[in-house]
């Protein structure tokens, strides 16, 4: 087994309701965590072994527990970039694995949280499988796709599901759902909201999936005007709450009235719009509506609960096999968020219905001729584009977004 970096990795405190976690028939209470999440994106990584299910009492976790496992059936362990309190990307990958472990009996789970990307992530998944046990890991960063198919080779008989990445081998997959023909529908939404026609998007990393989500971003605006823009300002990192601000400031000051972002916590991007009042749109999580009262949009919420459950069940079972899965909008793995309070209902029954039109059989928005930011023809009249191959591959930006696409 290889060490663990200098710093280590310690136990993590869990969610607001008791979490136990499940030797045999013992169990251990883990406390709350702080309630304010850290944005320091290298920070200490952290870890904790969780349950069987969360639970509204240590007492009821403990019997259930107690009454249905001699010994956990799996073992999983989730390595998270950030904190599992992001209001964003980690807290619904999370989500996930808390509701995974409430569908199916006698899970042991293990997380680690602010683990970077590099190659201090191998230490902590060697140490999920060589002391935990660990028989499915989900390294649940994009930048740990290298590093996690490293460990998958040296360990066959572990399983890992890794987000949103495009390689694959025997015992490596890959999940992702329909949020780019999601983030066409909320360029709608953007565009029937501005007055300035000037749209605004805080991205985090110049990352094929990313650069997708704001062409279709702008490909959905421009259904209802041709003529509104998206500025994009890249961040180059998933989490800094100082350069979120600084970058929707930015955007603020060049007339943009409506933001949004793929950055792992979007509650900078977010609180600053709705200090500024303009309209906020989110991703990842619905739980960052919170933070804009008066100006939330709607946004993207992923739900991962039932692929992970199903992920765990077929390790279970021994069905299991690898695949890139990319579930369509119908499957449910993302959805449109709720609206804010103050969107009109014009905008809430035409997003709507956009949103199930995305979700239809036959959706296709990349339709072209589209054209990249020069006016050189990318998809030809008449033509479509597989949306899974080009969200894997796309580094140009369409015409109509302002910015470099790295």
């Amino acid at each position: 087994m290889q060490p663990l970096p200098s710093k280590g990795w310690s136990r993590l405190a869990l969610s607001a309701v008791a979490i136990l976690a499940v030797a045999g028939c013992s169990t251990s209470a883990i406390s709350a965590p702080p309630s304010t999440p850290p944005t320091n994106p290298s920070a200490t990584p952290v870890a904790a072994p969780v349950a069987t299910a969360a639970a509204p009492s240590a007492t009821v976790a403990a019997s259930t527990a107690a009454q249905t496992c001699a010994k956990p059936k799996l073992i999983v362990g989730a390595i998270h970039v950030g904190s599992i309190l992001d209001a964003g990307y980690n807290e619904a990958e999370h989500d996930g694995l808390m509701e995974m472990i409430a569908n199916v009996p006698c899970i042991k789970l293990t997380e680690a949280e602010n683990v970077p990307e590099g190659p201090n992530v191998v230490p902590v998944m060697e140490e999920m499988i060589q002391v935990e046990g660990a028989k499915l890991i989900f390294p649940q960063s994009y930048g740990y796709q290298d590093f996690a198919l490293q460990v998958a080779g040296a360990h066959p008989d572990v399983v890992f599901e890794h987000p949103s990445g495009y390689k694959q081998a025997k015992n490596f997959g890959t999940y992702w759902g329909g949020s780019v023909d999601l983030m066409y529908v909320e360029g709608i939404a953007a565009a029937m909201t501005t007055k300035s026609n000037k749209l605004g998007f805080v991205g985090a990393m110049p990352i094929p999936q990313t650069i997708a989500a704001i062409d279709a971003f702008e490909l959905g605006a421009q259904t209802i005007n041709p003529n509104v823009t998206t500025t994009v300002i890249w961040i180059n990192t998933w989490a800094d709450a100082g350069k979120e601000t600084a970058a929707t400031n930015t955007l603020v000051s060049q007339g943009v009235d409506v933001v949004t972002s793929i950055v792992d916590s979007p509650v900078g991007v977010v609180q600053t719009a709705e200090k500024a009042g303009i309209w906020s749109i989110g991703y990842h999580s619905a739980t960052v509506a919170k933070f804009a009262p008066q100006h939330w949009l709607t946004g993207l919420d992923f739900n991962f609960g039932p692929a992970f459950t199903k992920m765990a069940q077929d390790v279970i079972a021994g069905t299991w096999t690898a695949q890139n899965l990319m579930e369509p909008l119908s499957a449910g793995m993302v959805k449109l968020a709720p609206f804010g309070a103050n969107v009109p209902q014009t905008v809430q029954t035409a997003v709507t219905k956009a949103a199930a039109d995305a979700a239809a059989p036959g959706f296709v928005f990349l339709k072209g001729p589209i054209s990249d930011q020069a006016g050189t023809v990318r998809i030809a009249a008449g033509a479509t584009t597989d949306i899974t191959q080009w969200g894997n591959a796309v580094d140009w930006f369409v015409k109509g977004v302002i910015g470099q696409p790295k």
